[in-house]
């Protein structure tokens, strides 16, 4: 895979960190954050004039098509800024879905409303107590002479309540576990939201007794749906692999921004050899994430199943074990402004903080890794 950027590329990332910097600052994210449910129409409307929604969509559905490696680079983009709107679920995991595995009629009616900003989609596929998506499932999809009855309940759903449609795993009787397209609007789907650690926003969904169309609602085919899901969550891992890159090279700016600024003693906080070396090693730290972010990207690209679920379970390790010592030094070296809510450290240390369980913690991944080496 080429990660040498062309000129499509520098310029998208160019606009993209034009348009953060001067349209979502800090004090704009924070507003979201505690007053808007973590959500901002315009803003969303605006990624997609940016391209950035319609990345991975195929042309022929009104979208660039473009490989991981440009998806990597505006997540790096996005992570700088901790965009809070919901691009890794819908415009990376939920577009990676139906470009595998949705019928020529979803992606006909889904596709192109995702890339323009219209429609949104998330994956509701965690229960109660669950930490992963292979074990067991619930919630159950029950046939009947229309389709099927879909009934049970969903845990953290990522920003499920500003969502259009979710992409819900079921069990079906006889038939394994199948994902179905299910409005979020639909007679019998309940949504209960609430914010989360880093300043984002999840929900709970039950499903009561849903009416559900076998035509319009199985995504992929029946009893294939761990295929289905495991193809957007390979994707999101990538993804938040290559966010987290942008999280921790910001965080490591400010904190050198604070460290060339605060006086202690008559001198600047970075003029301490002591502290200048904890700064080399939070860089050094960073490097091995964005590093590990690149296989992440070129494992997508990688045909033998085993050899691509290992690194991307590596990189999805590698980055959660980096961005807490990165988050963890930032913290520190701000002293005890770095506890307060004043200053954007905190809430960069959060994100990173998430970013480890979104998608398997490090203690899943290492098993994983674990499982996948050869004998």
């Amino acid at each position: 895979m080429d990660f040498q950027l062309n000129e499509e590329q520098r310029m998208l990332a160019e606009s993209l960190r034009r348009y953060l910097e001067s349209e979502y600052n800090f004090e704009h994210r924070r507003r979201l954050a505690r007053n808007d449910g973590s959500f901002s129409r315009a803003t969303w409307h605006a990624l997609a004039d940016l391209g950035v929604l319609g990345l991975g969509v195929d042309p022929a559905y009104g979208g660039f098509g473009e490989s991981s490696a440009t998806q990597m680079l505006v997540q790096h983009e996005l992570g700088r800024a901790l965009l809070l709107e919901p691009v890794t679920p819908s415009a990376v995991m939920a577009t990676a879905i139906f470009q595998a595995h949705g019928s020529e009629a979803q992606k006909a009616q889904w596709l192109p409303a995702m890339a323009t900003g219209e429609r949104i989609l998330t994956l509701a596929y965690l229960e109660q107590g669950q930490r992963d998506a292979d074990e067991d499932i619930s919630t159950f999809a029950t046939p009947t002479a229309q389709g099927y009855s879909l009934t049970g309940r969903k845990t953290l759903v990522w920003h499920g309540e500003v969502a259009d449609a979710l992409l819900v795993s079921a069990r079906v009787e006889d038939g394994g576990v199948t994902v179905f397209l299910v409005p979020r609007a639909a007679p019998g789907v309940q949504c209960r939201a609430y914010p989360t650690l880093d300043g984002q926003c999840a929900c709970d969904v039950s499903f009561q007794d849903v009416t559900l169309s076998a035509e319009a609602s199985v995504v992929g085919s029946l009893g294939a749906g761990m295929a289905v899901l495991e193809s957007g969550l390979e994707r999101g891992i990538a993804a938040l692999c290559a966010e987290a890159g942008g999280v921790m090279e910001r965080l490591i700016e400010m904190t050198g921004e604070y460290l060339r600024t605060r006086q202690q003693f008559g001198r600047a906080l970075g003029s301490y050899q002591a502290l200048q070396h904890r700064m080399a090693d939070m860089l050094v730290q960073k490097e091995l994430a964005v590093s590990m972010a690149y296989v992440a990207a070129q494992a997508l690209d990688e045909a033998e199943p085993a050899q691509r679920r290992r690194m991307l379970a590596a990189a999805k390790f590698m980055m959660a074990k980096a961005g807490r010592f990165i988050g963890q030094q930032a913290v520190q070296l701000h002293g005890g402004m770095g506890m307060t809510d004043e200053l954007a450290v905190g809430d960069y240390f959060k994100r990173l903080t998430m970013l480890d369980p979104l998608l398997g913690d490090s203690d899943s991944q290492l098993a994983r890794y674990a499982e996948l080496l050869e004998p």
